[in-house]
Order: C-alpha cells, then structure tokens, then sequence
C-alpha cells in the first residue's frame, strides 16, 4: 500500500489536473442507470477537491463535460448538467466556509441561462480566495486554441498586434488558462491511454498518469498513488 502523501511529506505538485472517466462504464457494471454513475462521479470529485485543499494543491483542474460530449443522449446530457447545477449551489452556499476559488474553461454560452448564471456567480463570489478549482465544461483543446487564434487575429486586425509579434507567452495569454501555471500532472482514471482533447497546449510538459480504475471507485488513495509515480519521473523539459 502506498504511504498517504502526508505521512511520506511528500511535496505536492502545484496544478494537477483530472480527466474523470468511467462514470457510465461504473453503473454499467452495477445494472445501473448512467445517470447513477454520474452521481457517484460528482461525490468522487468532492472527496477529491477536498483532499487536494488538504494537502495545498493550489490548482485542481477537472475535465467535466467536452464539446464531444453533447453527441450523447439527451438523456444523459440533461443529468450532467442537472447534477451540476445542484453541486453548484451547494458550493455557493458553503462558499465561504470552504474557500475554494471556481473558474470555467470553455464555452459557457451553450449552458442553460440558469446554469451560465450559476458559473458566473460562483466565478464572482469566490474571486478573492487562494485554492482554485477549474472546471472544464464544453471545452475542448483543439477550440480552445482555435479561440485563441482568433482572438489574435482580431487584435492583428485592429492594430493592436502586428502578426510577427506573436509567441508563446503572448498565445498563452489568450486561453481559457490565461495566468494559471501548467500541471505537473495530469491523471486519467479508467483504463483508457489517450488524452482526449484536454489542455492540448498546457499539457506539452506534464507527467501523465494512467490508472486502472473507474472514475467513482476514485479516492484518496488513488491520488497518493498517482502523486508518488509522478516523483518517480526524471522531469528534465528536453534537457540532458
């Protein structure tokens, strides 16, 4: 059993960030309703933020709904974005107890009215406090950088920019992620080796970590494990 990364004083990377898969593979298993897995999905993802505050993550960043997502039934689009609305007003509510700052990565115009309030409010009221957590919703990283570009080539066009003066640190600033550090680690649950369209550009140099094992079934445990691989990389970012 790997020692929890509190007893080891293990340092903590400062931005890991999540891809939570398995939910409807999870209530499959069980004869279970996808919307079942879902809601084990979200309790899974409380346990976790709670635990990364606890152990001074400073940057949480969850993959929770992608532009890919909305092929799926309405059905089951209508469930995530109920569940999210529900966990969305309960953190409102505890804001100020739990002192967790929300920002979302995406486009939130295609959300409900209702919920694009409810993002914008949580945004809003949790702005001055330290530990934040980022919440992908109807993102994707190949439309994250193509926004990015355009909003480049807007700024070209209006004189503000000449093409040349483009770089890196000046594209950065043109992302969802605008002034958030990289992650060091980037963790996918489920079995599943791929990336799947998640911080294409934020992710050049982060360790990644696939583990075996459905997103609900997810706890702290499981972070501890993904955390100590993480300290067994050589991080070296192209030097010798």
């Amino acid at each position: 059993m790997t020692p929890s990364v509190s007893e080891n004083k293990m340092p903590v990377p400062c931005h890991i960030a999540i891809i939570m898969d398995g939910n409807g593979r999870w209530a499959k298993k069980r004869g279970l309703p996808r919307s079942a897995g879902h809601a084990a999905g979200a309790e899974s993802f409380r346990k976790i933020a709670n635990y990364c505050r606890t152990l001074g993550v400073k940057y949480l960043t969850v993959y929770a709904f992608s532009t890919e997502n909305w092929k799926r039934s309405q059905e089951e689009i209508g469930g995530i974005m109920r569940l999210l609305g529900t966990y969305l007003n309960e953190a409102i509510r505890d804001m100020e107890k739990n002192r967790v700052r929300f920002r979302f990565f995406g486009d939130l115009t295609r959300l409900s009215p209702q919920l694009q309030k409810l993002c914008i409010e949580a945004q809003n009221r949790s702005k001055d406090y330290d530990v934040q957590v980022n919440f992908c919703l109807n993102y994707g990283g190949r439309d994250e950088l193509v926004r990015a570009a355009r909003g480049f080539a807007q700024d070209v066009k209006d004189g503000r920019y000449a093409p040349e003066d483009l770089t890196e640190d000046l594209l950065a600033g043109y992302l969802y992620s605008a002034d958030v550090p990289d992650p060091e680690l980037i963790i996918r649950p489920s079995g599943e080796l791929r990336t799947s369209n998640f911080l294409l550009w934020q992710s050049a140099y982060s360790e990644y970590v696939f583990m075996d094992i459905l997103w609900p079934d997810f706890g702290p445990e499981d972070l501890d494990r993904a955390i100590a691989e993480y300290h067994r990389r050589n991080r070296r970012f192209g030097g010798a």
